[in-house]
């Protein structure tokens, strides 16, 4: 074969028409509306920012600075990164609306290649952002359970370390203090440490089992979830400001610009989840109106509750004492409402809890658009004939977290997710700028203003942060070239093959 076959090949395009006729015979239920779109997406995106990564990011980690108060600017900084692709999403989403995301739409405007690994990037933004969602889930259920040691006994209140942490994390916390890792860690045949996150495994296996009896009922869990969250939230905002001390505001960026830049690559996990909507296109019952206003809306709602909680929580603990695993849970506490304390944990697990089922249900409909498309096995791609839901796919997906939450640490996979976030809006930028070129003619639902501006400045905005951050990042600067590399593997040894198949078949026809 001649390298500009390949190259042909590389490039082949998937038209929009095409797409959109292929999804026209989905399988998938339409079920989902515009309430049910938003719930996703605020699902999606709450709890992510507010009780996983926001104490790193205010604090700072093992390989960067915090923002200190200052957080309130990287979240704007952040959400406009994010609202110029989510203008992008918006006006793709409504003009090709099919499963799939960022990879369905690269594959309309950059060919068979980019959207492989695309596709792949979406793999590590959903699949292992959950591992930091599900790590997280641990930790709240771990500190809910401490407020009943006078009721439960101590093997629940307090059960082994090995049994909720990874292995890094252990290590660290040894180290920390003092602590011999033989005496806290069983190990196999002396030399193969047992670590397992037990309470993580649990959550994502119902989760699993919940997203294959449907996408409606996954949405009503997820309905009553975000219910409880909201709830929590705005308490702790109402409860909180009667609390603060503006003197706990001083120095507002203590490590200037820097700090400041790093909060805004951090936070930006938070605002990561509005994408998922674009995946539930195939299952909307009108997607060309309803998918851009619950981009924008849960943009919108999300990006204000950020703000007061980031107020409210340097306002009320001074800088150095903010718990980075349970930060809210923790500021209630330091104001002496232990109690409110509990609840807070309880509100957490809801959040999560709907996080973790809305990226996984992400993770398996980018899986069933890729296998429909054969970059997959075929037999992935199977509809449970009760139910309608690709349950196998629903299954891989589950085990992928469950496996990678073994061993994986809970800030390296927030930091990889950030990396595959800012790659697939880039993309998306870059893809609305191509339709407007290739195809000028098409219905376009929804238009971002000020084009070709508008996505310049995401394409900008989002490298920027990126470049910015691999200055410090140093482990996962390297982890995420390391996923690329894989991925170009899996496409030349299996993928490109059964895509030149599929050509047969087609000219056969």
């Amino acid at each position: 074969m001649s390298i500009n076959s390949v190259l042909t090949n590389l490039l082949k395009k998937k038209s929009p028409d095409e797409m959109i006729k292929t999804s026209s015979k989905s399988e998938l239920k339409k079920t989902l509306n515009v309430f049910d779109l938003i719930i996703i997406g605020i699902g999606a995106v709450v709890g992510t920012g507010i009780f996983t990564i926001i104490g790193t990011a205010i604090q700072g980690g093992p390989e960067s600075v915090g923002a200190g108060p200052g957080i309130v600017v990287s979240m704007f900084l952040a959400v406009i990164a994010c609202i110029f692709s989510a203008l992008c999403y918006s006006e793709i989403a409504a003009m090709i609306p099919v499963a799939g995301s960022a990879y369905a739409y690269t594959y309309a405007t950059m060919g068979e290649f980019m959207a492989w690994m695309v596709g792949w990037i979406l793999m590590l933004e959903y699949a292992i952002g959950n591992i930091t969602v599900a790590c997280a889930w641990t930790g709240y259920l771990t500190q809910l359970l401490k407020g009943f040691s006078h009721i439960l006994p101590s093997f629940v209140t307090d059960f082994p370390i090995w049994l909720r942490y990874d292995y890094r994390a252990i290590q660290m916390m040894c180290d920390k203090n003092g602590w011999d890792m033989h005496d806290k860690v069983p190990y196999l045949f002396d030399t193969i440490p047992l670590c397992i996150n037990l309470p993580a495994i649990f959550i994502v296996f119902v989760l699993t089992i919940l997203l294959i009896r449907g996408i409606k009922e996954s949405t009503k869990v997820a309905t009553v979830m975000v219910g409880v969250n909201m709830f929590m939230i705005l308490s702790f905002i109402i409860v909180g400001a009667f609390y603060v001390k503006p003197e706990n505001w001083t120095p507002f960026a203590p490590n200037g610009f820097e700090g400041i830049f790093m909060g805004a690559f951090l936070i930006f996990f938070a605002y990561i989840g509005f994408d998922a909507i674009s995946t539930t296109a195939e299952e909307t019952e009108n997607p060309q109106r309803d998918l851009p206003i619950a981009i924008i809306g849960t943009l919108a709602i999300c990006t204000l509750l950020y703000v007061c909680v980031a107020l409210v929580l340097t306002g009320i603990v001074p800088l150095g004492s903010i718990d980075i695993q349970a930060p809210i849970a923790h500021a209630m506490r330091v104001i002496g409402k232990d109690w409110f304390a509990g609840l807070i944990s309880i509100g957490a697990l809801c959040a999560l809890t709907s996080v973790l089922l809305i990226y996984q249900l992400g993770t398996t409909r980018i899986l069933y658009a890729m296998s429909r498309d054969r970059f997959l096995p075929r037999s992935m791609r199977v509809i449970h004939k009760k139910f309608k839901t690709p349950h196998v796919l629903t299954w891989i997906s589950g085990l992928i977290v469950i496996v990678c939450a073994l061993f994986m640490d809970l800030n390296i996979s927030a930091e990889l997710c950030n990396f595959g976030t800012f790659t697939s809006f880039i993309i998306i930028c870059i893809a609305v700028l191509i339709l407007r070129k290739s195809d000028p003619d098409r219905e376009r639902p929804f238009k971002v203003p000020f084009c070709p501006w508008f996505p310049i400045f995401g394409i900008l905005t989002c490298g920027g942060l990126m470049v910015y951050s691999m200055q410090s990042l140093k482990t996962s600067s390297i982890y995420f070239p390391l996923w690329l590399l894989i991925g170009i593997l899996i496409y030349a040894l299996y993928s490109y093959k059964q895509k030149r198949l599929e050509d047969k078949l087609k000219i056969k026809k």
